[in-house]
C-alpha cells in the first residue's frame, strides 16, 4: 500500500472516531428534552388586565433563558376575557403542558384565552433566543395598549 493511501485511510479513521465519540458523549434530543422536563420549574406570574379594567399585561415585559423550565402562572382578575397571544414566542419553545382548571393540555400552544376571573399554568422550556411580541387579540385590546414583549436571551 502506498503512503498516500495510508494517509487517506488514517484521516478517514480519525474523522470517523471523532464523529462517533461526539455522538456517544452527547445526549440525544429526546433524552435531553426528558432531562430538561424533570428540572424544577421557575415560577413567573403574569396578570392579564386588573379589577379596575385596565387593558395591560402586568408585567408587560417577560424574560426567559433558553434551556430552563418555567411555569408561567397566568391570572385574569378582570370582568372580561383576555388572550395571551405570542405565536412567534410559542414557535420558539417546547410546551410541556397547560393546566387550566381540571384540564391538562399538551402539544403545541400558540394562544391562551383566559375568561373572566380564571387562571392557567403554562409549563414550557424556551429553545430559541429572540424578542417576541405579546398581545391580547380581543377586539380593541391591542389598540388600547394590551401589548408586551417576551425575550428569550442567554
Amino acid at each position: 500500500m502506498n503512503i498516500q493511501l495510508r494517509r487517506v485511510i488514517l484521516h478517514v479513521a480519525v474523522i470517523v472516531t471523532v464523529v462517533i465519540s461526539g455522538i456517544l458523549t452527547q445526549p440525544n434530543g429526546a433524552l435531553a428534552a426528558s432531562n430538561l422536563a424533570k428540572q424544577p420549574a421557575m415560577d413567573v406570574n403574569v396578570t392579564l388586565g386588573n379589577e379596575a379594567g385596565d387593558l395591560q399585561f402586568f408585567p408587560a415585559h417577560l424574560q426567559f433563558e433558553p434551556g430552563r423550565r418555567y411555569n408561567l402562572h397566568l391570572n385574569n382578575p378582570s370582568n372580561q376575557k383576555h388572550y395571551f397571544t405570542a405565536k412567534d414566542f410559542a414557535d420558539g419553545i417546547w410546551s410541556q403542558k397547560v393546566d387550566a382548571g381540571n384540564v391538562e393540555i399538551k402539544g403545541a400552544i400558540h394562544e391562551l384565552e383566559l375568561r373572566s376571573h380564571t387562571q392557567a399554568d403554562w409549563v414550557f422550556i424556551p429553545l430559541r433566543s429572540g424578542t417576541y411580541s405579546l398581545r391580547c387579540t380581543v377586539p380593541g385590546h391591542t389598540e388600547a395598549g394590551m401589548v408586551g414583549t417576551i425575550e428569550i436571551a442567554g
